[in-house]
């Protein structure tokens, strides 16, 4: 039990620096995800990342980088005490005995399973934050963008999904790609993660690494998340900011299928950039915090 209360309390902080710093990236990302494919002859609405960050400051402010925020500030403790504890839950199943190091190839199995267990909590909060950011993208320009703004903050998405988008399933729309960005995703951040710290370490016992090696080991893990699994996340972000009457995709596949055929392979990295740009700094301040905080409480 009291392995648990250290992995739900460690998870939250880790989760919580993992937001504050990652989160302005993670608006570009969608915002570079969703925007509409131009049409022939016309330039699309953000030219890069740069253009995106100067934009939304432009029309929104500082604040328009944190768009979204309220949704994922909400569940981080929940998130991220799951994806924690699930995971030392496995790892406590599958040591042979307390206090052994697991390999590499156990925590891609824990990590595996801790990746089911977040993709439930994750869709639904996903979609409301990825709702929230792409609003404006979706206006067509930054002029009309005011016009419109659909939603008015996180509680009133969730309204809107739950009266008009088929009740609580309409929150779970993009559970298929959730659960295919996660479960590959966190197996293979978790395996380099321990890889990385046992190399650093020289051996399985890395109890007395310092906090640079434990930065290094959780930036290049975060990173490798995304490498692995990004074309997923385009395809979960488009189907779940995709209009409800009028959608423009059945599934994944079709999703998948359309956005080859309209872009190319160049399509299912859109936002990329930002996305790595997050992911090494923010997943650096997640594990950090994480080990920091479980190390503090004994």
């Amino acid at each position: 039990m009291a392995d648990v209360v250290k992995d739900l309390t460690a998870g939250t902080v880790g989760g919580a620096a993992q937001l504050i710093v990652g989160h302005p990236f993670d608006t570009i990302k969608v915002k570079l995800q969703s925007q509409p494919a131009p049409a022939p002859g016309q330039l699309p609405k953000f030219s890069g990342a740069m253009d995106a960050v100067k934009q939304t400051i432009a029309a929104e402010g500082p604040r328009g980088l944190y768009k979204g925020m309220g949704a994922p500030l909400a569940t981080v403790a929940a998130f991220n005490a799951v994806l924690f504890t699930v995971r030392g839950q496995m790892e406590a199943l599958l040591r042979s005995e307390p206090g052994i190091a697991l390999t590499v190839q156990q925590q891609v199995i824990c990590g595996a399973g801790a990746g089911v267990a977040v993709s439930f909590l994750a869709c639904p909060t996903e979609l409301i934050k990825c709702r929230l950011q792409a609003q404006s993208a979706l206006a067509g320009s930054s002029k009309s963008a005011a016009g419109a703004i659909k939603y008015g903050g996180p509680m009133d998405v969730a309204k809107h999904v739950l009266r008009s988008e088929g009740g609580l399933r309409g929150l779970f729309k993009g559970l298929v790609p959730t659960l295919a960005r996660e479960v590959p995703g966190n197996a293979v951040m978790f395996g380099i993660y321990e890889a990385l710290k046992q190399s650093l370490a020289g051996g399985m016992d890395t109890a007395g690494l310092g906090r640079g090696s434990l930065i290094v080991a959780g930036g290049l893990a975060g990173a490798s998340f995304w490498a692995v699994v990004y074309p997923t996340d385009v395809i979960k972000s488009v189907i779940q900011v995709d209009d409800f009457r009028n959608p423009k995709f059945s599934g994944s596949i079709h999703a998948f299928k359309k956005i080859l055929a309209a872009e190319g392979a160049k399509g299912l990295y859109k936002g990329f950039g930002p996305a790595m740009a997050r992911s090494v700094p923010a997943n650096a301040a997640c594990f950090l915090a994480y080990e920091v905080t479980k190390s503090s409480l004994g």
